[in-house]
């Protein structure tokens, strides 16, 4: 299976370091989407892997996203800086795998690769 992963993520700048970063290492990049829309529309052409989602995007909480990557069997981890996202995003996130903001490389691809198997 390819490695895909979705990039949700509405800081331009943090965006294309993390789709740079994951390329070299070999994942196939879908996105980045800056919005809960355009995730969407991503998720309509292609199925990722997994998923890497910002807790709070320019339309809002990632929460709409997060129901539909479940309802698709996708798996997400969550790039934030707060220590509870679940606070901010609704309970579909409570438990999701968190690497922070800013991510440290080595763990973001272990926490991917781990949640791409489980």
């Amino acid at each position: 299976m390819r490695k895909t992963v979705l990039i949700v993520e509405d800081e331009f700048l943090i965006a294309m370091d993390l789709k740079l970063l994951l390329e070299r290492s070999g994942w196939y990049v879908l996105g980045p989407a800056a919005t809960v829309e355009e995730a969407l529309e991503l998720l309509d052409d292609e199925l990722p892997a997994v998923a890497l989602l910002d807790v709070t995007l320019r339309d809002g909480s990632v929460t709409r996203l997060a129901e539909a990557l479940c309802e698709r069997n996708v798996p997400f981890v969550v790039a934030s800086a707060y220590s509870r996202p679940e606070l901010i995003g609704g309970e579909i996130l409570a438990g999701a795998p968190t690497v922070g903001k800013p991510t440290e490389e080595r763990l973001l691809i272990a926490v991917l690769e781990k949640a791409v198997r489980s």
